[in-house]
């Protein structure tokens, strides 16, 4: 069956071969499969890419702050979306670079800041924190 699979047969192929489930085939040739190899026990689970929707004041201002190379492509990938009268940009990157952009955005948080900067902010702040309480 490894041979089988090496040579370029199918899992399905290999499955109705055998009269087994492909989960069966892919179970025996599991370590020929990259996408599924596990990874070392030890090792820090590896985080995933988020798509949070973060209100346009917010990106406005970040676009003329600077920002570290990971933050500004997960800037560049974002997708505007239209609301209303402004935007929200819909972002997909790891958590970890959300709640650096958060950060970013702190000085706007102050007394000096207009209402609607502090109301976006706690939107978006809102939507990074509820990426640690598990959504």
């Amino acid at each position: 069956m490894r041979t089988a699979y090496q040579e370029g047969r199918s899992i399905a192929a290999l499955a109705r071969e055998h009269s087994v489930s492909r989960g069966a085939i892919r179970t025996a040739i599991a370590d020929l499969l990259p996408e599924f190899t596990a990874a070392d026990p030890g090792a820090p689970a590896s985080e995933l890419p988020i798509v949070l929707d973060m209100p346009g004041k917010v990106a406005d201002f970040l676009r003329t702050a600077e920002l570290e190379p990971a933050e500004r492509d997960a800037l560049d990938q974002g997708v505007i979306v239209r609301r209303g009268q402004g935007y929200t940009l819909r972002v997909p990157t790891l958590p970890a670079v959300h709640r650096q952009l958060l950060d970013r955005y702190q000085p706007l948080d102050g007394p000096s800041a207009i209402p609607a900067q502090r109301k976006a902010r706690r939107e978006y702040e809102n939507r990074v924190n509820a990426l640690s309480n598990g959504i």
